[in-house]
């Protein structure tokens, strides 16, 4: 299976939320780093426990407009195309680093004064 794969079966089930699935594909001691670069999560489980908080985490309205994978060795940066009640549209990456088919490590790249503006 190719590593991009992998990202869009996790994103299909963040969006079903079946965050089971989603944590299956993370290393035991991954990380995850969130928008502004400073929230650190370590390990599967905090990881795991985060997601049930997933509405908290993200701008009244979320909604992906659009998805696509880059892969390279080792990792995938996926696109997003977003946009929520306060957010016409916009753009974010996310950089998944791989140790064979486990992620290691999840970083968000996104505009943080926007994503602020959008709660």
């Amino acid at each position: 299976m190719r590593l991009a794969d992998i990202i869009q079966r996790g994103w299909n089930a963040i969006g079903a939320a079946d965050f089971d699935t989603v944590v299956s594909d993370y290393a035991e001691n991954m990380i995850f780093i969130m928008p502004g670069q400073t929230d650190i999560l370590k390990g599967r489980q905090a990881f795991r426990g985060s997601l049930d908080k997933l509405d908290d985490m993200f701008p009244p309205g979320f909604e992906i407009t659009g998805l696509r994978q880059i892969e390279g060795e080792n990792e995938v940066v996926s696109i997003l195309e977003w946009k929520s009640e306060k957010v016409e549209g916009s753009q974010l990456s996310v950089l998944f680093k791989f140790i064979g088919d486990k992620i290691y490590e999840e970083r968000w790249f996104i505009d943080t004064e926007q994503w602020k503006s959008a709660f």
